[in-house]
């Protein structure tokens, strides 16, 4: 039960520095208008995107399926996680030269929107998030909390190291062992999740 909260909040906290549509909005923001200003993107993003989790979340609890089919699910979680894994790896820039004004509909839309991060949680976080709830009650609300917290901490914690390290942060040397470390986390997730599957059937 431990491994599986840790789980949670470290998928958060990755989460959170991946770079995406809300982070390179978030950059900008604090390039545009100074770090005060980009939380109310991060605020927004955090919102939609506990919405999107709350959604994926509660149309798979109510198909009532049984435990091997999100063990099942797991197994395409883990691929996802490879694949971001592999993504991830080869990242050696933030680009953040764009400017732009985003309003709440703007970041909505690009959440909402974003194919990947309902395929994210839907495969990844939502099977084992019902999989806690089967060890204790409301698990799954706890693994959703878990996972949009640590979003939270470290999506605020990057802009405030980016709002004062740009430069450092910027550097070609840096930015891929930053984020070479990210993607050998997600793959050890990965095979965690098709190790435990594996023990489940066997």
């Amino acid at each position: 039960m431990s491994n599986d909260i840790i789980f949670a909040f470290i998928l958060g906290l990755i989460g959170g520095v991946i770079p995406g549509p809300v982070l390179a909005a978030t950059f900008t923001e604090i390039l545009q208008s100074g770090f005060l200003k980009s939380l109310r993107i991060i605020l927004w993003a955090f919102i939609i995107e506990t919405i999107v989790a709350l959604i994926s979340m509660l149309l798979l609890s109510a198909l009532n399926l049984p435990e091997y089919v999100f063990r099942i699910i797991s197994i395409a979680g883990a691929a996802v996680l490879m694949w971001l894994s592999f993504s991830i790896w080869k990242i050696k820039v933030i680009d953040s030269n764009k400017k732009a004004y985003f309003s709440f509909w703007k970041i909505s839309i690009m959440i909402i929107s974003n194919g990947m991060l309902w395929i994210y949680w839907i495969t990844v976080c939502v099977p084992r998030a019902i999989m806690l709830n089967e060890k204790i009650f409301l698990g799954n609300y706890l693994f959703l909390a878990l996972v949009e917290l640590g979003w939270l901490i470290s999506t605020i914690t990057v802009a405030i190291i980016f709002s004062q390290f740009r430069k450092l942060l910027s550097n070609p040397k840096v930015v891929p062992a930053i984020f070479k470390i990210f993607a050998l986390v997600f793959l050890y997730f990965a095979i965690d999740s098709v190790i435990s599957t594996i023990c489940y059937f066997y």
